[in-house]
């Protein structure tokens, strides 16, 4: 393969990593916004207010994302179902982005340097969203 053709690989498989990721990007907030508009929505539909008081304090975001998922297999779908999950969606976005960049370098570029410093990050990320409020 010549130089020239290398790096239009190189710039094609840099693009659709954007496209994917910037993809990503957009749906989780999209899909984010439409559940947690819905929820209060819903709440306002039902109470007259445009607010939800519940507690999250004590929890990290996986415990939180396991509650939420238990009540959805329980069928206690409802308002505070609805944000609930718009706010897990909204904290995994960037986690699922970094989780894309790491796998991109480690696969696709096969670079050791970026795999690494995308990992840390990664490690990071996860432990701060197993901390408690």
């Amino acid at each position: 393969m010549t130089t020239s053709t290398n790096a239009a690989l190189v710039a094609e498989r840099q693009r659709r990593m954007d496209i994917a990721v910037g993809t990503l990007l957009l749906v989780g907030v999209l899909l984010s916004l439409g559940l947690i508009a819905a929820g209060l929505l819903w709440t306002d539909e039902r109470t007259g207010r445009l607010w939800l008081d519940y507690p999250l304090a004590g929890m990290n975001l996986f415990q939180f994302a396991l509650a939420t998922a238990r009540q959805a297999w329980n069928g206690q779908i409802g308002p505070t179902w609805m944000v609930s999950a718009g706010l897990i969606v909204l904290m995994l976005t960037p986690f699922l982005r970094v989780v894309a960049s790491m796998l991109y370098f480690l696969a696709v570029l096969k670079d050791a340097k970026y795999t690494a410093f995308t990992l840390f990050v990664l490690l990071v990320l996860t432990w701060s969203l197993f901390l408690r409020s």
